[in-house]
């Protein structure tokens, strides 16, 4: 009877150490500061569809001040290897350009929008989107940036070109897209 009661005891014991608390679902909130619009240049004659066309602000630029030409300022794409989130070499100077428009003007606000190409899981081209915007945030602020005027936002494969069949195609999906807002 004794030995019974032990046992009981351990086992209460066990299962209230293994009891988990109930998890919240994480709060998520649409940062996108983009929406889909047709390109007025291409009204979708061509095929492709204007649900896939983003709305990408301009910056003027009086380069008289900063040094900077508008041509410099106006490429906006940093592309990726695959399966990776190094800022290739040949980017480094946009980067840059950026990156010093960004301190000139500390009141400038930009998002870093992560995307890849259709090939892995949903879930990794998330991940590999994110860390991509990630790693272009770290070299703005190595390059002197505030890190209240950068958002980042990894878009995964949700924005890469349908039925890509060829590397060419793939690799103008692996990419962070650079827009400036207020």
């Amino acid at each position: 009877m004794n030995h019974n009661i032990w046992k009981i005891a351990a086992l209460a014991l066990v299962l209230t150490a293994c009891k988990s608390t109930p998890m919240n679902p994480a709060k998520v909130e649409d940062s996108s500061v983009t929406k889909p619009i047709s390109n007025s240049q291409n009204n979708g004659n061509d095929g492709s569809a204007g649900a896939n066309k983003i709305d990408i602000k301009t910056v003027d630029v009086d380069s008289s001040q900063d040094q900077l030409s508008a041509a410099e300022l106006a490429k906006r794409q940093i592309f990726f290897d695959y399966d990776s989130d190094a800022i290739r070499a040949e980017y480094k100077d946009l980067v840059a350009n950026h990156a010093k428009y960004l301190a000139a003007h500390p009141q400038t606000k930009v998002v870093l929008q992560g995307n890849t190409d259709e090939r892995g899981t949903h879930e990794y081209n998330l991940s590999l989107g994110q860390r991509r915007s990630v790693a272009v945030k770290n070299a703005l602020n190595v390059l002197g940036v505030s890190d209240s005027q950068i958002e980042t936002v990894s878009y995964g494969e949700e924005r890469s070109k349908q039925n890509c069949a060829d590397e060419d195609c793939f690799q103008h999906d692996r990419r962070v897209d650079v827009v400036y807002g207020q």
